[in-house]
């Protein structure tokens, strides 16, 4: 093994938006910003336009199911693909996504000496449950996660509270914690900017503004921030609450908050992809509602803290890691009754909310340039380690099976190149006898 260059694997990528595919994104562009060849190898998708990207994006055959479950699933087994691969210069495969991404990581692995990282970003077990319905499947799907992460190198954690959960559905080995970074930079927009990017909705001067930015999922408790805002109107406390992103639970959500009588109060911005836009609604908050305990991360709280903006957030989540309460956030009980309880003392006093949010930028905020450096440095570690044979993986079932595809695949992609090599001779000899006739 002698390569350098990084393969980026991951099921989602733009215009696919979610946390990890933004995570992709980030990792390609600041790896190749320092120096590094680095590029992205994802399913494809008929509304891709990759020529926005100042670094490579491979796509392999995907089947389209973004009505059903909003992504698009890849076929890991692709020999053009590998083909394409086996002429980068490939010191290392990161793989973002422990389903196709890692099946398909694990396939080039066989054939391309090289090592295998795998990021886990999210309680897939929470998906999988919403995914699947009979408990002997789901059963069977976490089984097949795990063997699949446990087969790769190297283990990374966006948070421990994430290694944790990994540990939860059955995987045994070791993980490091590598926090994600956040591609909003540390700044405030002048007052008069931020009023302009956020005009449009009834928000009086002086009345206290709350923001939640993510997918409208009921798990990411959003029911607990409204019943929490019912309670702060039926003490005649006024504020505005600001829903920012989109989700299968969008209507449902906003159903919720009209039967509650908040419509006048709570408004829904829709996703927000202009950063500087993001970077206004962050700017206009008072406070940052994110009671959620399904995220692993919580990159939207160090946005948050980028524009020194506090956050609210449930203790002992993965997004409270870091956070002590009424120094750098705010920390409540799983419950509407705690957040109401919290915002009916506070919301009125804002130089603490704005002094709590300044030491938020101060001790959470991670950029992504500081956060792939790390990744990058762990890279060279791996590698070595790689190289001398220090990777002593148990054996899966699985393992013959991804040895001998592997080798299926070369050989299909041997072909591929064998075809393509008699048609380009036959085209030139074509052309040599019509030139002489």
């Amino acid at each position: 093994m002698s390569g350098s260059t990084v393969c980026l694997l991951n099921d989602s990528f733009p215009p696919l938006i979610d946390g990890v595919s933004n995570a992709v994104v980030n990792y390609a562009a600041e790896l190749n910003r320092s120096g590094k060849e680095a590029f992205v190898v994802t399913p494809e998708n008929p509304e891709a336009d990759d020529s926005r990207f100042d670094y490579q994006v491979i796509r392999y055959p995907g089947i389209d199911l973004r009505k059903s479950v909003g992504y698009v699933a890849g076929n890991p087994f692709s020999s053009e693909v590998l083909g394409t691969l086996k002429e980068k210069n490939i010191g290392i495969f990161h793989s973002h996504c422990p389903f196709a991404s890692t099946v398909m990581a694990r396939s080039l692995r066989a054939v391309i000496d090289a090592p295998l990282v795998m990021t886990y970003h999210t309680k897939f077990d929470i998906d999988i449950s919403r995914a699947v319905g009979l408990k002997m499947v789901q059963d069977g799907v976490l089984s097949a996660l795990v063997d699949n992460i446990s087969a790769c190198d190297e283990i990374w954690a966006v948070s421990d509270g994430a290694g944790k959960n990994l540990r939860s559905i059955g995987y045994k080995g070791d993980y490091i914690v590598m926090p994600n970074g956040v591609d909003v930079p540390k700044r405030r927009l002048s007052e008069e900017r931020t009023l302009e990017l956020t005009a449009g909705y009834d928000i009086p001067e002086g009345v206290p503004v709350f923001l939640f930015v993510g997918r409208l999922m009921w798990y990411k408790g959003l029911k607990i921030i409204i019943d929490a805002l019912g309670a702060l109107r039926s003490q005649d406390i006024d504020f505005r609450m600001i829903f920012g992103g989109g989700g299968g639970d969008s209507d449902e959500v906003k159903s919720y908050v009209q039967s509650r009588g908040l419509s006048g109060r709570i408004f829904f911005t829709g996703p927000i992809y202009d950063r500087e836009e993001l970077c206004a609604w962050y700017c206009r908050a008072d406070l940052f509602l994110f009671p959620s305990t399904f995220d692993t991360n919580g990159l939207v709280v160090r946005e948050a803290a980028a524009c020194s903006l506090a956050s609210v957030l449930i203790k002992g989540s993965c997004a409270a890691e870091g956070v002590e309460n009424r120094r750098n956030g705010f920390l409540i009980e799983e419950s509407s009754a705690s957040l109401a309880v919290l915002l009916a003392r506070i919301c009125d006093d804002k130089s603490l909310m704005r002094r709590v949010g300044k030491t938020a930028e101060d001790e959470l905020y991670l950029s992504w340039e500081d956060s792939v450096a790390r990744a990058s440095r762990r890279y060279e570690v791996v590698m070595e380690n790689y190289a001398r044979g220090l990777y002593e993986r148990p054996l899966h079932a699985s393992d013959e099976l991804f040895r001998l595809s592997g080798d299926f695949l070369d050989l299909l992609a041997e072909f591929r190149n064998i075809r393509r090599s008699m048609k380009s001779a036959v085209n030139a000899v074509n052309e040599n006898m019509e030139r002489y006739m």
